[in-house]
């Protein structure tokens, strides 16, 4: 049954949302179960940058695949979950700029795909061989699979994240809400905010903040150049 999306109700957002929740979870639930058979080689690519790892707890080797198993199903369903967001964001948007949502959608989900891998591929093994290189003969590492999964899945999420920063600001400026102008003026208060989100979501090391902070900024400045291209300002309608 077709609703005129544009004359959405209240409750008829939250049905939208429901049905688009139902369809997300389901997704991630069979996806999961999916990579439970494939745990010990989601395994052993996650601790591939450090190596062996050890548990001190008799619950956490079998608490670490079972998350394992989560976070390959969110990722295998992944493309299924980005739809149904987007298709619920439509629903509240003008005919003319739902046709935004076929072109965002996709690469949406590239831009959170190259977010994972940045983290995984540089900033993880970058920032575990510059923590690890102040172990000495007192000093030993012994890196516990609960610790490094909490560290590796937070840094993942996050830049996959920071990605998406320059689509949203596009997404933005293409309906007319976020201005060049206005992304210039808050640059100073930007800068202040990336370096305390780097500092929150890093070791507290000045390294990787700032190799975390360094691709926040370049988004940001990527993100005022695209909408710089994207921005129409408002039409008056006369009256």
């Amino acid at each position: 049954m077709k609703r005129k999306v544009d004359r959405l109700s209240f409750f008829d957002h939250l049905d939208e949302l429901r049905e688009r929740l139902i369809k997300a979870v389901t997704a991630f639930v069979l996806a999961s179960c999916l990579a439970y058979q494939y745990k010990d080689h989601i395994l052993a690519f996650i601790i591939k940058p450090v190596g062996k790892l050890m548990f001190t707890s008799p619950a956490d080797a079998f608490v670490i695949q079972l998350g394992l198993s989560f976070l390959g199903g969110f990722l295998l369903s992944l493309p299924v979950t980005v739809y149904q967001l987007w298709r619920f964001v439509a629903a509240g948007l003008k005919e003319e700029e739902r046709r935004f949502v076929s072109v965002f959608a996709p690469v949406s989900f590239v831009l959170f795909v190259l977010g994972v891998a940045f983290a995984y591929y540089v900033f993880v093994p970058f920032s575990l061989s510059f923590l690890l290189s102040f172990s000495s003969d007192t000093l030993v590492a012994m890196i516990t699979v609960k610790d490094y999964f909490s560290y590796v899945v937070t840094l993942i999420f996050a830049f996959g994240v920071i990605f998406e920063f320059p689509l949203v600001i596009l997404f933005l400026a293409k309906i007319g809400i976020a201005t060049p102008a206005f992304l210039i003026q808050k640059r100073r208060h930007s800068i202040v905010l990336i370096f305390i989100t780097a500092a929150i979501l890093t070791p507290p090391d000045g390294i990787t903040q700032l190799l975390m902070a360094v691709p926040l900024l370049a988004l940001y400045e990527l993100s005022i150049i695209v909408a710089k291209f994207v921005y129409r300002p408002p039409v008056a309608y006369e009256s």
